[in-house]
């Protein structure tokens, strides 16, 4: 199993020196910190050539965190996000606790709730939302494998997790949904 090769209370413990890694998601490989953490959030920006106010999808381990950040949350969501087996993001307009430098211009944060067994365990030792953008510039493709990143990406991080760096299956980006005003999942990205 992926422990062997990482340690996840020392990829924790650089995430909460405000270091940012290359991992790979429950969709595809991306670029991750401290949701947090501005300073380390503005790297992610630079690193990308990325327009800092854009806003960034966070991931959380499970929907009891995700409640720490949107305590309204209506119970079909919950029962959705409980039992979705596809990664979604879902867009909430409404959250505490969360920075405005982290959210979208109208106040709004995308926010989902990781499937992918390493990336639960690395946010629940960690203990907060980890930013997930996907490992390329700003306005290029994403890498569909850990061989697709390039090497500018690679060496502007602090840590490259070892864990699926073999992997030839190509992933995707999750879908992105919201509720709309009659609180009816709409969905931006299928």
């Amino acid at each position: 199993m992926f422990l062997l090769r990482d340690d996840i209370s020392e990829i924790a413990s650089l995430l909460k020196k405000g270091n940012i890694i290359c991992y790979p998601t429950d969709t595809i490989w991306g670029i991750g910190c401290d949701a947090l953490h501005e300073a380390a959030v503005d790297r992610i920006s630079a690193l990308k050539g990325r327009v800092p106010d854009k806003g960034y999808v966070l991931l959380v381990s499970n929907v009891e965190m995700l409640k720490r950040f949107v305590p309204k949350m209506p119970p079909r969501l919950e029962t959705l996000l409980a039992h979705h087996t596809r990664p979604i993001t879902m867009i909430y307009t409404e959250s505490v606790g969360l920075p405005a430098w982290i959210k979208a211009p109208d106040g709004s944060v995308a926010i989902r709730v990781a499937t992918d067994e390493f990336c639960q365990e690395l946010i629940e030792a960690f203990g907060n939302p980890i930013v997930s953008t996907s490992a390329n510039k700003s306005g290029e493709p994403f890498p569909p494998t850990f061989g697709g990143i390039s090497s500018e990406i690679l060496a502007g991080v602090d840590y490259v997790v070892k864990y699926r760096q073999d992997d030839k299956e190509p992933g995707e980006p999750s879908s992105i949904a919201r509720l709309d005003r009659y609180q009816e999942l709409e969905f931006i990205r299928d």
